[in-house]
């Protein structure tokens, strides 16, 4: 399958880096490689995706996972590929690995979380003062009757209070709910009514160059269709001054946590329990909640770090990302099972000046650094002179994950930031794969905004319409096997998670997206192959801004659809029918923008709203997104034979 609607710009590069022997030798990975007796990388990989049993056997004892009662068995495919059961009888709290493992050894003294404020306030935590504070926050929620299979939502900015909260959930045996700190009240209250949360944490607001933002009434707004909820957590990050606060319900952290002993015990569960469910965007109805396992989610986090990545135990890792976003649980799980320190910034990366990022690393000799490709889109005018104030010689890699780069600012990243000689670690997955299925690494040779292959275990596949391999060209990528990390299924949604991923091609995972393997075997992936829309790095269902505008009493329908911009590299155009009597001004036009904004947050902002008088729809009454957004750019439009009334098209094309 070609697809000429995707960039050319994969094919025919020259290799811009190759590993480094040196590297390579002193490489977690060739220690694995080592230990196994193995020839080679590609016969480790080979050997990773054909006998998957003895592979996550191999990385479950290559991060030292320590269970309370053996697993009989790595995996049980007798449910089908589709539902495959990970540490059969296996009994652990991955807490025990995070943290308890390491109390009494040389590693309680090391860093494992550090924090940066915007006004410039720091804060580093050893192994053993991070188990303390999560000890009094486990001891808290249980105060508050809180516990084992009890869902708890994170609405917070990255602050060493979330960190403690984050871990006392999972120390308690809860679910762990986590929140974009940007939603609105409907993002909001959708995820934790699905859920049936019963306490969620928050902040009274964050701060964002030098301004107060506030995040509890959001929360409080969101909570009025949210009954299950009886408990909230408030951490007085601005001020606290006006913060409302409902008797009964609402709580200080300072009033609660601090005060608590500083042990407490693990919660014993199964290592297939409920852990944590995110949500993520999909084209139509609501979100769906990715369910992930004590023994899934963070050994496929901390696999890729210690094998792709290379991080080691003492190191610092920096990934730019907020607690609602996988990135979020990713980091605090992978860098904590690696031994190593993850550093959480709670700020705008340009503020006060736009060389924050590289101050940041310098300051706190990050080892690894990840961001998007937008950050880079928006940095880059600046030109190099920001970077070169600062030492960046502790920096051993960059990382880049939501969103497709392109080669120039790739370029910039490694001339600029990698002196020409380190690698970027392109890395792409999912939430519900619980990390990556391709990533650069040490091992393989990079071209601009390339991926140097599958991850470890990852047995990825680029195919066409027909499901048949497919290289030199654009084709949907595909996974062939089932993986530790692998979604243990959406929440209180079988049908969904198996017609999402599933139902196209038998016995095989489609991804979603368009990807393409050059001459050379490097990897590239060319964007959504679906109706998602993902706007800097952040996933968004076009149903869900949908709902949104179509509450307004003005509005009869609408569509939304994402198209491409220079720094995000997608925003939102929504297109309205007016219901009967509605009629079409600039004010709507405003109400409905304003509208999105304040339910999914301001980073969502539609780039504009549209009138027009019909949607095209196929003839059972599905809204043709792709169509839209092709009239709406003045693309071809494909095949129109399914569309009800093809002259549906024209009033988008005319549509105000």
């Amino acid at each position: 399958m070609t697809d000429t609607s995707h960039p050319t710009f994969p094919f025919g590069q020259e290799i811009a880096w190759q590993p480094n022997p040196e590297w390579m030798a002193a490489s977690n990975l060739q220690a694995f490689i080592d230990r196994h007796s193995i020839a080679s990388y590609d016969e480790l990989l080979a050997r990773s995706i054909d006998d998957i049993a003895w592979f996550w056997d191999a990385v479950l004892a290559d991060l030292d996972i320590r269970f309370e009662q053996p697993y009989s068995q790595v995996v049980d495919l007798s449910d089908g590929i589709q539902r495959p059961r990970w540490c059969v009888d296996g009994r652990m709290n991955i807490i025990h690995n995070c943290l308890d493992k390491w109390q009494g050894t040389p590693a309680a003294d090391q860093p494992a979380f550090i924090y940066a404020g915007e006004e410039g306030q720091s804060v580093t935590l050893s192994y053993a003062e991070l188990n303390r504070e999560v000890c009094r926050c486990a001891n808290a929620l249980r105060s508050l009757g809180i516990g084992k299979g009890d869902a708890v939502g994170l609405y917070m900015p990255m602050t060493p209070e979330l960190a403690a909260a984050f871990l006392a959930i999972v120390k308690i045996g809860g679910v762990i709910l986590p929140l974009f700190s940007g939603y609105g009240p409907t993002a909001i209250s959708s995820r934790l009514r699905d859920a049936d949360a019963v306490a969620v944490f928050t902040a009274d607001g964050l701060m964002r160059r030098d301004k107060r933002v506030a995040m509890k009434p959001t929360l409080d707004e969101a909570l009025a269709d949210v009954p299950t909820v009886e408990r909230v957590i408030v951490v007085n990050r601005t001020g606290g001054e006006n913060t409302p606060m409902q008797a009964g319900r609402d709580i200080w952290w300072d009033e609660i946590v601090p005060q608590q002993p500083e042990t407490a015990p693990t919660e014993s569960t199964s290592a297939e329990d409920v852990l944590m469910i995110i949500y993520t965007s999909g084209t139509t109805g609501r979100p769906k909640g990715a369910v992930h396992t004590h023994c899934g989610f963070p050994v496929k986090a901390a696999q890729d770090m210690r094998q792709a990545m290379d991080l080691k135990a003492g190191e610092v890792i920096y990934w730019m990302t907020d607690m609602g976003w996988m990135m979020g649980p990713w980091l605090v799980f992978g860098a904590l099972l690696n031994g190593a320190a993850m550093l959480f910034y709670d700020g705008a990366p340009d503020f006060p000046d736009v060389d924050r990022v590289w101050e940041l690393c310098a300051q706190h000799r990050v080892t690894h650094l990840g961001l998007s490709p937008v950050l880079v889109r928006a940095l880059a005018p600046h030109g190099p002179e920001p970077v070169q104030r600062h030492d960046l010689s502790a920096l051993r890699a960059v990382g880049s994950t939501g969103s497709p780069w392109d080669p120039d600012s790739w370029r910039w990243v490694f001339e600029n930031v990698l002196g020409g000689t380190k690698p970027i670690l392109n890395y792409t997955g999912g939430t519900e794969i619980s990390g990556g299925i391709l990533a650069g690494n040490f091992f393989k040779p990079l071209k601009p905004a390339a991926f140097g292959g599958p991850i470890l275990g990852m047995a990825a596949d680029v195919v066409d319409e027909a499901g048949q391999p497919v290289r030199g060209a654009v084709g949907e990528l595909v996974i062939r096997q089932p993986w530790i990390g692998m979604t243990r299924g959406f929440w209180r949604d079988e049908q969904r998670y198996r017609e999402t991923y599933w139902s196209r091609f038998e016995n095989v995972w489609l991804h979603g997206d368009f990807c393409a393997i050059d001459e050379d075997g490097l990897w590239y992936i060319l964007g959504r192959s679906d109706d998602t829309i993902k706007v800097a790095g952040k996933r968004l269902g076009p149903a869900e801004v949908e709902a949104i505008v179509n509450s307004h009493p003005a509005v009869a329908e609408s569509a939304a659809i994402g198209v491409p911009d220079p720094i995000k590299d997608n925003e939102v155009v929504i297109f309205a029918v007016l219901a009967p009597g509605g009629e079409a001004s600039e004010r709507l036009r405003a109400e409905l923008e304003e509208l999105v904004t304040a339910e999914l947050g301001r980073p969502l902002k539609p780039r504009e709203v549209k009138f027009c008088t019909a949607l095209p729809k196929t003839r059972n009454a599905k809204v043709m997104n792709r169509i839209i957004r092709a009239a709406y750019l003045g693309e071809a439009l494909g095949d129109v034979s399914s569309l009800e009334d093809v002259g549906a098209v024209g009033a988008i094309q005319n549509a105000s």
